[in-house]
């Protein structure tokens, strides 16, 4: 599992810094990409990765403002020239249908594959298979705003082969028995729980990726003891009244969630455009004084999430 930033800034794009959009890379889980929000461009800038859009099989809108939008008909557009043809899922705010079905039928543009959308009307779990639950709750924006929660299965244990060698037991159809938690009976009249052979189990990884937003309880909630915590920092810590009255956060607001909800690793993003350069390092100095595991980050910016075992 990778996570990769596509666009870090907020509102408007700069030279440095494109339109929100996160990929989850869950290419060795189940051969697919995710992305969160599309700004305008995020197109050419998967040109400049390794993603290929058709491998693209979820995308989570967060809200409907532009900066968070405006890229998906075009992305859409060029997954189909590109060769895509499975199925997509779209999940969002109601209205996030009407706009994409609005937008390609002005432009007559005709897709080669279905679009499903998921339009979220109330907080709860909008995704959920054998790998993966995804649930989201409403956060405090003026328009509504959505934060994701990715929540992994664990990984159950894996069959200690070599204590069972050391016991004699025959290699063969027993050993799936046992890695399956079975009791079997041996050849020479032993009975194994296989239970007592299987190690432990491995706590699957949860990243928590929130849209535009002040400080509300759900920022907590969605991030409690998250792998990666993505959080918007719009402003930095001398303007929080402004970030107050725009209904968006501060990068002491994003690090003092993350030390209460108890989270690993902190991305900052969604910076604004008046934090050039090194400037824009003030937020995760500042951010790093309350909550140290805190990185900001440009865009092409690329982390693995590590299984903890």
């Amino acid at each position: 599992m990778k996570i990769q930033f596509l666009g870090t800034g907020a509102g408007v794009p700069s030279t440095s810094r494109n339109l929100s959009s996160i990929a989850l890379k869950l290419l060795d889980e189940r051969n697919a990409i995710w992305l969160f929000d599309c700004g305008e461009g995020t197109q050419q800038r998967v040109l400049k990765t390794t993603i290929r859009p058709r491998k693209v099989e979820k995308i989570f809108i967060t809200h409907l403002h532009g900066d968070h939008i405006f890229g998906l008909p075009g992305f859409l557009s060029s997954r189909a020239f590109q060769g895509g043809n499975t199925p997509l899922n779209i999940y969002g705010p109601v209205g996030i249908k009407e706009f994409v079905l609005t937008s390609l039928r002005i432009s007559q543009s005709h897709l080669r594959y279905p679009i499903f959308f998921h339009e979220i009307t109330e907080d709860g779990v909008v995704f959920e298979d054998e790998q993966f639950r995804v649930s989201c709750a409403k956060l405090n924006h003026g328009i509504i705003s959505y934060g994701y929660r990715v929540e992994e299965a664990d990984y159950p244990g894996e069959l200690q082969a070599d204590k069972l060698k050391e016991m004699d037991v025959p290699a063969g159809p027993l050993y799936g028995k046992l890695k399956n938690g079975e009791t079997v009976v041996l050849p020479d009249g032993r009975t194994i729980n296989g239970l007592d052979f299987i190690g432990k189990t491995t706590k699957g990884r949860v990243v928590t990726i929130l849209g535009d937003t002040r400080r509300t309880k759900n920022t907590v909630v969605l991030a409690r003891d998250a792998d990666v915590l993505v959080h918007e920092s719009t402003f930095g810590k001398e303007d929080q009244a402004i970030a107050s009255d725009y209904l968006h956060s501060t990068c002491i607001d994003a690090a003092n969630v993350a030390k209460e909800a108890n989270v690993k690793q902190l991305y900052l993003t969604h910076i604004s455009a008046r934090y050039l350069n090194g400037n824009a390092h003030q937020l995760q100095r500042d951010a790093r004084k309350v909550f140290q595991n805190t990185k900001l980050v440009n865009d092409y910016d690329e982390f693995d999430i590590a299984l903890m075992k």
